[in-house]
């Protein structure tokens, strides 16, 4: 049985760096190895057993990574808390998945109640909550190991086609111990060490915990920020000599509005994360630093399925406005596309979640030969690259005629002034809905002039019938837009 915790175990390069906070804590692997090895004792001692789940609320982002790696040592569950979330909070992750300790910065605590989850369970994490109430999605170690070398698979071959699947090492498990889990070996280590893997968002967050996992994958040390600063950012860039890493749409925006952040020299690409990106902030982005932007997509249910290469980003600059072209061994199509090939996008990874904590599975989101229903409204180009045009529930249909909310911010973003947009239906008697944009830092900028520049680029039916001022945007902890709540 794979244990993801075999990938700090196995990474090759024992006496270098392994886990970096910022400019304050440097563990090699073999102390990050020690200290897992005493929390497992320490949650062993409290009672927790194999396949039970230990809540984590640690706001030291190191310290979540010997936590994650110490529950995964004695085949526990993994459940990542946002330290910032309020008590309330706290008590209603503990509520819906009863686990059997909570482990905090002031210590570990017994709970009462303990559940077990199924065999083969890694970490519960939430979905971003922007369609719905969020869910408690179940991660595998089997599923999230062939995540891993499903978005390494390229980056290492280059240009790998679609088609021809990763290949992966297997060894013989190392001998069972509180230091050694019961592992599937990684594949070949790299002839040198990779630059260090620097994640730029929380570990609460599933992003972090596949940028941690992929970097160990990769024989890359991992620096960790417990928080997002344009200049602690830039900083740690120079530092280590990133020269690729990852940023969220929004992050890319605070760093392109940064007037003194105006290098980030050697940084060469950036994988966009955690929220659709804009292309208009894409190409600000590129514009400023020079940096290469490879933009991806997934859901929580099944990870990363669609994503750029460098290679693919040499070849086809025209193209920046699409998510990427299907990981390997990923299958997609458009199920009843529109005249424009518009319709909802269905993909069919080598594996997806398990289901979820609350008993429910993907059954209902399942099509009879196994694709999984995305909700995402999607077009397939003749390149094979997919253009994702909005969300099925966020298509506004005023009297018949279909808009897409983002080609309308899209214009809305071009306006000086504006930086954030978001633009959502609103019932009408007669037309059945209409549009109408919510503008967060947009004072300054006129009805008339928003209005002009939609109507240039526009037809008459997509120009919103009225601009609302509001002090931000309302977002997910990953930065999506939750159109719910302005609607």
């Amino acid at each position: 049985m794979t244990n993801l915790a075999a990938l700090l175990h196995e990474h090759p390069f024992a006496d270098d760096e392994a886990l970096v906070h910022g400019t304050t804590v440097t563990w090699t692997k073999a102390e990050v190895i020690e200290r897992a090895a005493a929390w497992a004792g320490e949650l062993r001692a409290t009672g927790v057993m194999r396949g039970q789940a230990v809540a984590v609320v640690r706001s030291h982002a190191p310290d979540v990574i010997v936590a994650m790696m110490a529950i995964w040592h004695i085949e526990a569950v993994f459940v990542p808390v946002n330290p910032l979330l309020p008590p309330a909070g706290v008590d209603e992750i503990v509520d819906a998945l009863h686990p059997a300790a909570l482990l905090a910065d002031d210590g570990i605590t017994a709970l009462l109640g303990a559940l077990a989850q199924p065999d083969g369970v890694a970490f519960v994490q939430w979905t971003s909550g922007t369609t719905g109430r969020p869910k408690p999605v179940l991660h595998t170690h089997d599923a999230y190991l062939e995540l891993l070398d499903r978005v390494l698979a390229p980056l290492r071959a280059g240009s790998r086609p679609p088609s021809e699947p990763p290949t992966r090492a297997v060894s013989e498990p190392p001998a069972r111990a509180v230091s050694e889990p019961p592992a599937r070996a990684v594949s070949e280590p790299p002839a040198r060490p990779p630059t260090p893997n620097l994640i730029p968002v929380s570990m609460a967050l599933n992003a972090g915990i596949y940028n941690v996992l992929f970097g160990l994958r990769a024989g890359a040390p991992i620096v960790v920020m417990d928080r997002f600063t344009t200049g602690d950012f830039a900083a740690l860039v120079a530092r280590h000599q990133i020269r690729s890493t990852v940023l969220p749409p929004a992050a890319m925006a605070m760093l392109s509005d940064d007037a003194a952040i105006e290098d980030l020299a050697p940084l060469r690409y950036v994988r966009s994360i955690t929220a659709p990106l804009s292309p208009f902030q894409a190409r600000r982005f590129t514009a400023k630093f020079g940096v290469t932007v490879l933009n991806s997509y997934g859901q929580a249910e099944m990870g990363e399925v669609i994503g750029w290469t460098a290679a693919d980003a040499k070849t086809y600059p025209d193209k920046i406005g699409a998510v990427g072209r299907p990981h390997a061994g990923v299958a997609i199509r458009i199920d009843i596309p529109d005249m424009s090939g518009i319709g909802e996008l269905l993909v069919r990874p080598p594996h997806h979640a398990a289901g979820y904590a609350d008993g429910t599975d993907l059954a209902d989101r399942l099509t009879a030969d196994g694709f999984i229903r995305t909700g995402d409204l999607a077009r397939i180009d003749d390149d094979g690259f997919v253009w994702i045009e909005g969300r099925l529930g966020d298509l506004i249909n005023r009297g018949g005629n279909k808009i897409f909310p983002d080609e309308v911010e899209e214009v809305l973003l071009t306006v000086p002034g504006v930086r954030e947009v978001a633009v959502v239906g609103h019932p009408d008697d007669r037309l059945g809905q209409v549009p109408v944009a919510y503008l967060a830092a947009a004072a300054e900028v006129t009805d008339s002039e928003l209005t002009a520049a939609c109507r240039t680029h526009l037809v008459a039916y997509k120009v919103p019938v009225r601009f609302v001022r509001v002090e931000a945007l309302p977002r997910s902890e990953v930065g999506k837009v939750l159109r719910a709540k302005l609607r």
